[in-house]
């Protein structure tokens, strides 16, 4: 009898999530990145944690982010708001709703103001959109915010 024993290396173990429609992918380790700001949407009635990769951490760390640097990338995780069962003054994270990623190279995104946009929807993340045109809606909300770089997150400040 004769036996075998691989290694199962980080990326064999993740779920395989499908690509976006307009061909980016969902960053294999985004859930070891940093935390740069948080939000509670009143109108969506929402928490929200973001999240960067190394690069947009360090321009955090270095008042670097308007503009963002190429290749920063910023993760916003949203989670349906919910009362905590033990605490009724506090709001928790409920279910989650959606992932939702900003990669910036001015180049490669010249027509979506320099930036990547991709959302992958529920726990089971399922890409967003109808078409690979979907970014033109993140552009438009973010048009709101052009003198910050297109970003809405206001970094959390930290002693």
């Amino acid at each position: 009898m004769l036996l075998t024993f691989g290694t199962l290396n980080a990326a064999q173990l993740q779920k395989t999530v499908a690509h976006a429609l307009n061909g980016i992918e969902i960053p294999v380790n985004y859930k070891n990145w940093k935390m740069i700001g948080v939000a509670h949407r009143l109108d969506k009635h929402s928490l929200r944690v973001v999240l960067g990769n190394q690069i947009a951490i360090n321009a955090v760390n270095n008042h670097q982010t308007n503009p963002w640097p190429d290749g920063a990338i910023l993760a916003k995780l949203v989670w349906k708001e919910t009362q905590h069962p033990a605490w009724p003054e506090a709001i928790v994270p409920g279910q989650f709703e959606h992932a939702e990623f900003m990669l910036k190279d001015q180049q490669k995104y010249k027509s979506t103001a320099g930036w990547g946009f991709a959302r992958w929807l529920g726990m089971d993340q399922k890409p967003y959109g109808e078409t690979a045109d979907f970014a033109e809606e993140c552009v438009s909300c973010h048009a709101a915010v052009k003198d910050k770089d297109h970003v809405f997150t206001i970094p959390a400040p930290l002693p």
